[in-house]
């Protein structure tokens, strides 16, 4: 099956959707005695320690979040640099106490908190350090070297000669582990490797621009080619995006030869659970080649729009420096468990709104601002907005009223009858036209489409965050919520969830 084959994310997105009778028909439980290892930890490679006195850039973090920094793309890459960017990207920021024990918190949200996203890095020379093909250990803050050697060639053709690539002097790949998500969530897992990794790559983004470093998001390589590379056991783990950061560099040299790894690694778990499904939707939106890459890319749509036919709202915005910096705002960020049913400000809303939808730079969204989700909402309370479900009209920068009303009872049942979203002071859905994507893109575009509300929404944690607030990152019910919002939304199909309000704290244990 090719990636124009769609009927292949159909079948995945249908046979993954959650519904009333999915949920409480369901026998499956989380077997604890074989919940699987946190990390990747390969037994024996020596550790190459990252230095963790890099500095605090100072950056307002709305400004870093929205991507509009003076100078941005202008910075240098150096050693310090590259391990600020993994510190804040995917680095443990916290530790948490369990009844089971304990739990290391990561710089980005991820589902479960089960953390199957890995960092890999490919690099030429940067000061104090070699070249090579590297992973990084988030357990002990250290990189590991798989090969030894300039392989950025290697990337470059893989990537289809992508020129943020080419002129990258180093390349973050981001990976998934199945199993280690799909422990809890089975075959919905696959969507979560494009959530959790687009929170991630909103921190990655939010660093980068604040450091100078100039980065962009490419989802469009040869699969084969890359995760050949990082010498990935494609049964249990592929890759997912690249990230080249910073440029300038000069052309890269030929590759070294490049034979098959066979690094050991720790076991997961007692026992690993293969689900087909995840290799079908995989193996069916891959690429086979550069050249194969090069031409998804050009498939690109321009952004999909729809004219408002309802009342307006206008969006307030708060002044830059009103909020943290960005490294404060990561070091603090993490999912809000409960919240206060308190009103938050149209000011603040609208600041999460505006900063988080000022453009990705990514491949696979041209012309610069593109969007492939549109976003709706349910606002439960915000001083100057009434309540009521709302789809946001970006282009005019302003809420456009679907339906007005009390609607908290109606927002826990389609965030799978939570209560963190009848809680929450507004509740934001991001919903793409699949048909449109996948006749674009083919089955890589429902990817695309996963992966862009993954980072919309890791920008919406950040925005709030930033702005002592809290969010959360949500599962739904699926074609409920379409139905919901429809008949704006007819033929929308749900990618992400988040709920944003003023988060409770928790009444101590004793």
């Amino acid at each position: 099956m090719t990636n124009r084959d769609v009927e292949a994310a159909w079948s995945y997105h249908d046979g993954t959707k959650h519904s009333w009778q999915s949920i409480h028909s369901d026998s499956h439980f989380l077997d604890f005695p074989n919940q699987p290892l946190p990390f990747k930890v390969y037994e024996e490679l020596e550790p190459l320690p990252l230095p963790r006195d890099f500095s605090n850039t100072g950056v307002e973090a709305l400004s870093a979040i929205a991507g509009r920094v003076g100078g941005a793309g202008d910075g240098e890459l150096d050693l310090r640099g590259l391990a600020s960017v993994l510190y804040y990207s995917a680095g443990i920021t916290k530790k948490g106490a369990y009844p089971g024990g304990e739990i290391l918190f990561r710089a980005a949200a991820c589902t479960g908190a089960l953390y199957h996203v890995e960092v890999y890095l490919v690099c030429g020379p940067l000061a104090g350090l070699e070249p090579g093909v590297y992973h990084f250990g988030a357990h002990d803050f250290a990189l590991r070297r798989l090969r030894r050697g300039d392989y950025r060639a290697a990337l470059v053709e893989a990537c289809g000669y992508e020129p943020s690539v080419a002129s990258a002097p180093a390349s973050l790949v981001l990976t998934s582990t199945f199993w280690r998500n799909s422990w809890k969530y089975r075959a919905r897992a696959y969507r979560h490797c494009f959530w959790d990794s687009g929170t991630m790559l909103a921190n990655t983004l939010a660093v980068s621009t604040a450091r100078g470093i100039e980065a962009r998001v490419v989802a469009g390589f040869a699969d084969g080619a890359v995760n050949h590379l990082l010498g990935l056991d494609t049964e249990r783990e592929v890759s997912l995006a690249v990230v080249p950061l910073g440029k300038g560099s000069p052309g890269c040299p030929a590759p070294p030869p490049m034979p098959d790894l066979d690094l050991k690694t720790a076991p997961l778990s007692p026992t690993e659970v293969e689900y087909p499904a995840i290799g079908a939707i995989h193996s069916a939106s891959s690429l086979a080649t550069g050249r194969e890459a090069r031409a998804w890319r050009a498939s690109a749509p321009g952004p999909s729009t729809k004219a408002a036919s309802g009342p307006l709202k206008a969006l307030q915005s708060l002044a830059d420096g009103a909020g943290d910096t960005i490294e404060g705002t990561i070091a603090r960020r993490g999912s809000s468990r409960q919240f206060r049913r308190e009103a938050v400000t149209l000011p603040q809303l609208s600041t999460i709104l505006h900063r988080s939808t000022q453009g990705i730079p990514a491949d696979f969204l041209e012309p610069p601002g593109a969007m492939l989700n549109r976003i709706y909402l349910i606002v439960h309370a915000v001083d100057g907005l009434a309540s009521g479900a709302y789809v946001y009209r970006r282009e005019e920068g302003a809420l456009e009223l679907l339906d007005e009303g009390e609607m908290r009872r109606v927002a826990g049942f389609l965030g799978l009858q939570q209560a963190l979203p009848a809680d929450a002071s507004v509740d934001v859905f991001m919903l793409a036209d699949l048909p449109e994507v996948l006749d674009r893109y083919g089955n890589r575009g429902y990817r695309a489409a996963q992966l862009e509300g993954g980072i919309v929404g890791g920008k919406m944690y950040l925005a709030a965050y930033a702005q002592r607030l809290g969010a959360t990152g949500l599962t739904f019910f699926d074609d409920d919520v379409t139905e919901f919002f429809s008949p704006d939304a007819l033929g929308l199909s749900t990618m992400f969830l988040v709920a944003l309000g003023k988060p409770a704290r928790r009444r101590s244990r004793r």
